[in-house]
């Protein structure tokens, strides 16, 4: 009876309205929302260490700084392509701030993809955009979150964060 109750109450949970209804945790262990962040758009990105577009994290740096009054970069680490984030979460900080000067934000490790998919991936997959649904095809794919927490534009991994496909929405 236990299990039918909680098969019923999982059933009719309310479906998440934004990407502030999503509790995360940081890449050092504490609670986050990216609710904080309302009212600047937020660039959720899944990152990887030993990825052939790694070199990005530069850019994301540079994105963050230059227009860190509307937009805050989230880097996501995920080890669910090829196995290009095989560190724990202390190696990841260590190794992007050493190599890449990252301040921005970032969450612990997560999995973008697959049964175990984190639900804030799943609903960002999931969600309408004017780009596309469906999977993640590998690491550093991009989400544009708008002010009030709706998704508004999503760019595949070649599209490098510095380029006018993101920054003409900034």
């Amino acid at each position: 009876m236990k299990i039918l109750a909680l098969i019923l109450a999982l059933t009719f949970l309310p479906a998440a309205k934004s990407v502030y209804d999503f509790k995360l945790k940081t890449i050092d262990g504490e609670a986050f929302s990216l609710a904080k962040y309302k009212g600047k758009k937020v660039l959720v990105v899944n990152t990887a260490s030993k990825c052939g577009f790694t070199p990005q994290y530069k850019e994301l740096q540079k994105l963050a700084d230059q227009y860190k009054d509307k937009l805050v970069v989230v880097g996501f680490p995920a080890n669910n392509f090829g196995q290009q984030e095989p560190g724990a979460n202390t190696e990841i900080k260590s190794f992007c701030e050493k190599n890449y000067g990252v301040t921005f934000p970032l969450s612990e490790k997560v999995s973008v993809k697959g049964d175990d998919i984190d639900p804030l991936f799943k609903y960002l997959t999931e969600a309408p955009n004017p780009d596309f649904t469906g999977e993640i095809k590998w690491n550093f794919e991009k989400f544009l979150i708008d002010e009030n927490g709706k998704l508004i534009h999503r760019f595949r991994s070649a599209t490098t964060p510095l380029s006018a496909d993101i920054t003409k929405y900034l």
